[in-house]
């Protein structure tokens, strides 16, 4: 989805009317990675309610923030569940994407956060041949 540069809400439409065949979706070329943001314990237990800082500094990097398991509290924008957030950024190519993705991940921070480091890198591995 990241990657659609059509609006969404005409595809929509055509779906709940039963034309989505003649529905036009564009997509961008360029490519895009998403590295998800997990709550401490996750998979296992984990605990909720940690505050969350950094969102709007991801976002003026260029990058998309996905929220999945967030909630506003007291204090503000805190996590609610295992799959907090979902940190996508695009690229000329997936180098470039997974490095903009990473520096974007660096700006955003809660108690216990945990993520993958290797998204991408198997793609940048073998395009690199």
């Amino acid at each position: 989805m990241h990657r659609m540069q059509s609006d969404f809400a005409p595809v929509l439409l055509a779906a709940a009317e039963g034309r989505l065949a003649t529905a036009r979706m564009e997509w961008r070329t360029d490519p895009s990675v998403c590295v998800v943001l997990a709550s401490g314990g996750y998979p296992g237990g984990y605990e909720t309610g940690k505050p969350i800082t950094g969102v709007e500094a991801a976002e003026a990097s260029g990058a998309v923030v996905f929220h999945a398991g967030t909630r506003t509290g007291p204090a503000g924008l805190e996590t609610s569940g295992g799959r907090v957030l979902g940190v996508t950024a695009r690229g000329r190519d997936l180098r470039e994407a997974v490095r903009n993705t990473y520096a974007a991940v660096k700006q955003v921070h809660f108690e216990g956060m945990h993520y993958r480091n290797d998204i991408g890198r198997g793609g940048t591995a073998r395009a690199n041949g």
